[in-house]
Formats: structure tokens, sequence, C-alpha cells
């Protein structure tokens, strides 16, 4: 009894020390106390209910307005709390990336994040673009007086031709609805939506990048082995039985593909191995550029050869619009069949690691597309910016929408045929080649490749991030059923960390930054058209900032804005200032980086070191231990 009544004593005692303590002492104490789970769980609520009882004590004696103040403040605590969990619940695809990552591995589910990021970024994109551009244009738009036919959803062009999808339709008007009212301008809101959305793509993809590179390449746990991922990062809160096979199953594929890369064999070829290795990559690579500069050359004939048809044509005649489609169709054509046959080069090539061949894959279809794209610029900048044509914005948007519907088209054609038919003649015709493996190469680059389309287009076609939006979501619903139903996980497991970090990379260099040089070069050196558009009898749709500022040199309070356009906007010394600091910072914090790492794997060879010290120790002391119950025999 009395030890009984110590005991409780001594319960009491520290669940009053406990209730005296601030939350994260508190939650410290519990956790360094040598009981059990359910021990602390009992001791954790016990302070819960003691603090409970206190507070209520507490609040009696306060006055009416403080209870009423507090009793808000926790109100507006537990909704915050309530409302952080249901968007966890509510968080885009995040049970479907799950399973993904469980049943395909990190190098699939690299992509699918990916896609999932641009759908982001392009919601964001069209948000903007609708709020400053199109709605204003709403309050001042002339009814459409054109027919809609149906067909216009493959052309982009008829009725959609007036209406807010395309550069032409937008008025160059001061926009006012009430007289002597505020007004909206139209030149200034477009090019300042278009520059400043740029800007935030800039950063936003710069801090993407940096994030990706931090934790993939920086992070201490890169460094940790897998012992702790084994043994520390299980969650016990996890109970539902498909929880925890889904888990289970993610775990294990992480740890193999950990495995894999400690396990790396490196290749002892001989000379003349190494000789035809060597000479197998170099035709491959001289294939794969002369293909693409065969795809190119033809690309540009035929879009000269489709320019003059539309001219000479009727250019509201709907079969003429519609003769535009064989552009589209054609680049879709060689993009979708070409990467196909460097797959099958990389198969050829007999890379060591599934990572080397995805690499070399993804460099030749980004040169491929890359200089698609470059050429289609070079054509719709040159040729149909000097053609015949009363509005050569529009005509651009239009090819740029055309491209844009055609590439997802033959994207859900891939998914739904390409991998279907694969697989069966995987399984039934040729069972030795079993079924596909998901081509991460290929269809990265596709989603890359319709991203640049998207940011080329925006300033002709100020909606088709919405439209980009759309096919991106059900992209990933057609490519996760195709996965998951023609599919099977890759062959050789391997770890993916660094996978969205080089997709980032190739999305800022050389699509976004190949983006910005296209629209400098539209919105400084070429003259608007001038019966349409914003920008409409202007020598360049740059002209209207300079025309605004000289507005706002009559103005005493707008000075400051003036003397900022002369002395920082227009300055070549300001921006060669900023880059050599940027250059100096992104130096300083590489090298931040580069001691971060070496000091995370000096910590770690010492924690291996100290471990194989102890366990020299056990080993000792379990020697000494059996040599004391087993003496020696006499």
């Amino acid at each position: 009894k009395i030890w009984i009544f110590h005991g409780f004593y001594a319960e009491e005692k520290l669940v009053g020390n406990l209730t005296s303590m601030s939350t994260s002492e508190r939650i410290k104490a519990i956790q360094k106390m040598p009981e059990t789970m359910k021990k602390k769980r009992e001791i954790r609520n016990k302070v819960l209910k003691e603090i409970t009882k206190k507070s209520r004590h507490h609040s009696t004696q306060l006055p009416c307005c403080t209870q009423c103040l507090q009793g808000t403040v926790v109100s507006f605590r537990r909704f915050g709390n309530s409302l952080s969990e249901y968007f966890h619940l509510l968080q885009l695809w995040h049970k479907t990336l799950k399973i993904i990552g469980a049943e395909f591995g990190t190098s699939v589910l690299s992509y699918f994040i990916f896609l999932k990021w641009l759908l982001t970024f392009n919601i964001f994109s069209f948000l903007i673009n609708f709020s400053f551009i199109t709605v204003p244009q709403f309050v001042a738009a002339e009814p459409n007086n054109l027919s809609f036919t149906g067909l216009e959803l493959f052309t982009g062009a008829g009725y959609f031709q007036q209406t807010v999808l395309y550069y032409g339709f937008y008025t160059n008007a001061t926009i006012s609805k009430i007289e002597n009212g505020p007004s909206y301008n139209m030149q200034l809101a477009y090019i300042f939506t278009i520059g400043i959305y740029f800007v935030i793509c800039f950063l936003i993809l710069l801090f993407s990048m940096a994030k990706s590179f931090r934790r993939n390449f920086i992070n201490p746990q890169t460094y940790s082995g897998n012992a702790s991922k084994l043994l520390c990062t299980w969650d016990f809160n996890v109970t539902n039985e498909k929880a925890v096979m889904l888990k289970q199953k993610n775990l294990s594929t992480q740890i193999k593909e950990d495995l894999t890369e400690v396990n790396r064999e490196v290749l002892n070829l001989t000379v003349r191995e190494t000789v035809v290795r060597i000479v197998i990559h170099l035709v491959s690579w001289l294939t794969s550029l002369g293909t693409a500069i065969a795809a190119c050359a033809g690309v540009y004939f035929l879009s000269i050869n489709n320019l003059k048809l539309f001219v000479k044509g009727h250019k509201n005649d709907l079969e003429s619009q519609a003769a535009m489609l064989v552009l589209p169709i054609v680049t879709s054509l060689l993009n979708t069949f070409i990467p196909f046959f460097y797959s099958w080069l990389g198969h050829l090539e007999s890379f060591q690691t599934p990572g080397h061949q995805i690499y070399v894959t993804i460099t030749r279809n980004i040169v491929l597309k890359i200089s698609i794209v470059g050429i289609l610029c070079y054509y719709w900048l040159n040729i149909v910016a000097a053609s015949e044509s009363q509005c050569w914005e529009t005509l651009v948007g239009q090819d740029i929408y055309r491209l844009v519907l055609v590439d997802f088209i033959f994207c859900l054609l891939g998914s739904l045929f390409g991998e279907f038919l694969r697989r069966i003649i995987g399984t039934t015709v040729c069972v030795s080649l079993g079924l596909p493996e998901f081509d991460i190469g290929r269809n990265v680059l596709d989603l890359i490749y319709a991203q640049t389309l998207t940011w080329i287009g925006i300033l002709f076609s100020p909606l088709l991030p919405g439209i980009q939006m759309i096919s991106f979501s059900i992209v990933f619903y057609v490519k996760k059923v195709s996965l998951m139903m023609n599919c099977q996980p890759p062959r050789k497991v391997w770890r993916t960390a660094q996978m969205t970090t080089s997709f980032m990379f190739l999305l800022f260099f050389p699509s976004f930054l190949g983006v910005l040089s296209v629209i400098g070069v539209t919105v400084w050196r070429l003259k608007p058209s001038a019966e349409c558009g914003p920008f409409r009898g202007l020598s360049s749709m740059y002209a209207a900032v300079s025309e605004w500022i000289k507005i706002l040199e009559n103005y005493t309070a707008s000075k400051w804005v003036v003397w900022i356009y002369h002395n920082l906007i227009t300055s070549e010394l300001f921006f060669f200032i900023l880059s050599v600091l940027v250059l100096i910072i992104t130096y300083l914090y590489w090298q931040i980086i580069e001691g971060r790492k070496t000091m995370t794997k000096l910590l770690h060879k010492q924690i291996i070191n100290e471990g194989k010290d102890k366990m020299f120790l056990l080993e000792k002391l379990r020697a000494l231990q059996r040599a004391k119950q087993n003496p020696p025999a006499p």
C-alpha cells in the first residue's frame, strides 16, 4: 500500500511539473521518459485534463470581454487547423501519386509530379490573363456576328476569330463604363500583364529549381544511407490495411533504388569493345541530328506553302482554314514518331544504367522539338508578320492553337493506341517482348514542347493557358490509366531523385529563355497590325509604354516613375550591375552548398566510424561475458 501511495504521489507530482511547462518543453520531456508508449499517452492525457481544469477555473475569474476574446481566438485557431486538414485532403492527386510511386518507382513518379506542377503553373497563368486582360475586354466587346459551325473547335478560325481568344479582338481604346469615371488603358494592361507574368514565371522557375536542387542534391538525407530509411521512416500512425500495404511497397521500392545505386557494377571492357561502343554512339548521334535537320527542313517548306495557300484563298473561308491543319498534323506526326526512333537508338546503344539512356534520349528529343519550334518562330516573325494578312498576330495565334490542339490529340492517341497495341503485341504475338515500360524521356519532352507553345502563344492568344490547363488535366488521367493497364515497372530499378530538377532545368533552358527572346523580338522590333489589336497604329508594342511615360512627365506626382524608367529600366549599366550581383550571389550560394555537402559527408563518415567503434567494444564485452560464463577447463 505504501509503495502504491508513493507511486501515485510521484505521478501526481510529475503531472503537476509537466503542467507548468510550455508546450514544446512538455513534449520533449514526455518523449525522453523511459516508459512505454501506452504509459506516455496516459501521462499526456492527464496533463491535458489538468490544463483544461485550470483554464476553466481561470476563465471563470476573467471579465466577460476577455473570455469572448479568448473564445474567438480559440475558434479561429480550430477553424484554421480544420481548414489545413481539408486542404491536405483536397491536395491534387495526392493518393494517385502515392500509388504510382509504390508500383512504378520514383522514375515514373517524377513525370507525373512534373505534369502536376505544369498544371498548377497554367492555372496561375489563366487566372492572371483572364482577370486583367479578358474581363475588361468583355465591357467594351462588340457582338459577334459570325455563325458557329463546330469546325472552329479544330481550326481555331471562323467564329473564334471575333472572340477574346485572340489578340486581334482586343480594343486599343481606354475602357470607361462611367463618363468622367475611372478608365482602363487596354494597351498598358495588355503589355504590363504579359510582362509581369513572365517576370513572375522567371522567379518561380528559379525558386523551384533551387528548391528542387536543394532537396535532391544537398539534403543530408541523401548521404544518410539505407539504415535510417529502413529503421526510422515508418509512420506508426498508419493503421489502415491498404495504406500500410501502399507504404510498404513505397518503402521497398525506394530501398531497391538506393541499393541499385550502391551495387552498380563498373563494366571492364576490352579495347575493341570500347571502340565499338564509341562508334555506335557516334553513329547514333549523327543519325539523330540528321533526322532533326530533315524534320526542320520539312516543317519550314510546308509552312511556306501553307501560308501561300491561305493568303491566296478566302481568308474567312472555313475550308481554306481547315487546310491549315496540314502543318500542325505533320508537325505532330514528326514529334510523335521520331522520338520512338530515338528510343530504339537508345536501346541499341546498350547504356549501363537506365538513367544514362533516359538523359541521352531527352537530349535528342529536346534538340528535335526546340529546333522545330525555332523554325516555326522564324516563320511566324519573319514571314507571317510581313505577309498581306490584315491581322498577322491573330494568324499566329490560330497556328499555335492548332498546334496545341493537334499535339494534345496525338498525345491521347499515343497513350490509348500506342501503348495498348504494344501491350497486345508483347502478350500475344511476341511474348518475349513482354509489357512495355513507360517512356519517361519522350513523355517529358511532350510536356515541355506543349508548355513552350503555350508561353509563345500567350501574347497572341491570352486564353491559351486555359486550354492547356484542360488538356494537361485530361492527359494526367489518360496517362495514369494507360500506365496501370499497359505498362510494367522498370526492369532495372534505379533512383531518380535528381530527375525532377533536370526537368525544371530543361523547362527553363532552352524553353523559357527561348520564349523570352521570341517575345522580346515581337514586342520591341515588329510592327503591329494596323487594323486590329490593342497596339494598332503604333511602331511597336513597346511604343505604348514610351508614350505613357511622356504623358507622366507632365505630372509632378509621377516624376519618380519617369526617373525609374529612364535611370533603371532603360539603363544598360543598371542591368549589367544587376547581372554581376546575381552571379556573385550564385557563386557564394554554390560555395555554401559545397561546404554543406562536404560537412555532411564528413559527419556521416564520423557517425559510421563511431558506430564501428561501438560495435567493436560491444563485441569485446560480449566475448568477456562469454569467457566468464564458460571458463576454460583446467
